[in-house]
């Protein structure tokens, strides 16, 4: 399975997600051609070899109208203990500008990506960050995500940053993405409105639910468009995994500390997955099949991985049914409470079971018929693809053909109707 793994030791932004993934590629130059061909108004970004530690990796600087960030007072975004830093809304750490500063609302931002020539793919991926940061911030400030003007973040670099990131994510195209507890700084960090603790709390707002820590380093190592980037792209937040190297990719921060200040980048392959799950049994006599379909629908709502019943034989040669759950170790107090809730029973049997699983991603293809979702699986030598039926049904009924029709349309196999 090819992984990308990201250590975070050192925090993340969104420069240094770029240049470390710009290190994977065969072709890093061709890339950032490709990258100042977009058109992002005013954008030019360059690639620079840079040195922490005794490592040689990969800085990225961004430069808007001919001016990098922070030079002589231009530039919306600033350094920070090292890190690309963008803001919303007057959260300009320790500098204020006298020249005016535009505010996009998340609806200029749009406008801009799509004038971009990206595949759609990737303008998906570059909102859905975009999102991420809005709601954190709407979280932050107490208001509407609609109220949102971004300041630091919506500006052009910022854009260029999370832009760049999507793309090499497309190229890279990993089955999985892995990344490291993230190390996010210590102490506070002083902003227009006063005195924040470090994670800020946009940050720590985007970050809820990853495994994060803080450390000896005073200063703000994670930016909000770091954790963005981690957060839509993580298919897992955990230790590096076993793995077959093939490339690796180091991207710089600026300032100079004790521990190589960079993002690191993985790019190899895994083994065939596994993962532990739990079987939750009972047996049931007394409910009807409305009432056990009801509870199975409870059950896949809150994350059951599967909820499926078997015909039994039971006391005094009644017929029952035997309900069965496969979840997660962390679901097990969510769906014993919901068996419980939903069913007659008086007792659940508990089964640890390693389970042998095909990696699966879900991607997008485009069609006459308009855009179609498609499941591919791998693993253990084998690849196979299923289209998603909704899409299927979607198709059939406005066309008035069958599934099956649409399928071998879809497959190459017979003509358009």
């Amino acid at each position: 399975m090819k992984t990308l793994y990201l250590d975070c030791g050192m925090g993340a932004a969104g420069d240094m997600l770029t240049a470390a993934l710009i290190e994977l590629l065969p072709d890093a130059d061709g890339f950032v051609e490709k990258m100042n061909g977009l058109g992002i108004p005013g954008v030019k970004i360059e690639r620079e070899k840079s040195v922490k530690c005794g490592i040689t990796g990969t800085h990225i600087s961004v430069k808007v109208h001919g001016a990098e960030e922070c030079e002589g007072g231009h530039g919306h975004s600033h350094v920070h203990d090292g890190h690309e830093h963008h803001h919303e809304d007057g959260h300009n750490h320790e500098h204020e500008h006298s020249h005016h500063h535009h505010h996009s609302s998340m609806h200029e931002i749009e406008h801009i990506i799509m004038d971009l020539n990206l595949p759609q793919n990737v303008r998906k991926d570059i909102i859905a960050v975009y999102s991420l940061i809005a709601e954190a911030e709407s979280r932050a400030h107490g208001v509407p995500v609609t109220d949102i003007h971004f300041h630091e973040v919506g500006t052009m670099d910022a854009i260029a940053d999370v832009t760049a990131v999507c793309m090499l994510m497309n190229e890279i195209a990993p089955d999985e993405v892995i990344v490291s507890p993230v190390h996010v700084g210590s102490g506070t960090v002083k902003c227009a409105h006063g005195t924040l603790p470090v994670p800020a709390p946009a940050t720590a707002f985007i970050l809820k639910d990853v495994p994060i820590y803080g450390g000896s380093i005073k200063g703000e190592l994670c930016t909000p468009t770091g954790a963005a980037l981690l957060k839509h792209f993580a298919t897992a937040f955990a230790d590096m995994p076993v793995m077959k190297t093939k490339a690796i990719g180091y991207g710089m921060g600026k300032k100079d500390f004790e521990t190589a200040n960079c993002v690191r980048a993985m790019l190899g392959e895994t083994g065939d997955k596994t993962d532990i799950v739990l079987e939750l049994s009972c047996n049931v006599d007394d409910m009807t099949a409305e009432e056990i379909g009801f509870a199975m629908e409870r059950l896949f709502e809150r994350g059951a991985r599967e909820v499926y019943t078997i015909p039994i034989g039971m006391k005094k040669s009644r017929p029952g049914t035997l309900i069965r759950v496969i979840c997660l170790e962390e679901d097990r107090d969510k769906m014993l409470a919901l068996l419980f809730k939903h069913t007659t029973t008086i007792g659940i049997r508990e089964t640890v079971t390693k389970r042998y699983v095909l990696d699966r991603r879900l991607e997008t293809i485009n069609t006459p018929y308009g855009e179609v979702r498609r499941k591919v699986s791998s693993g253990y030598g084998v690849t196979r693809a299923k289209y998603e039926y909704d899409d299927l049904q979607r198709i059939a009924k406005e066309r008035d053909m069958s599934l099956d029709e649409v399928r071998e349309y879809l497959s190459g196999t017979k003509g358009e109707k």
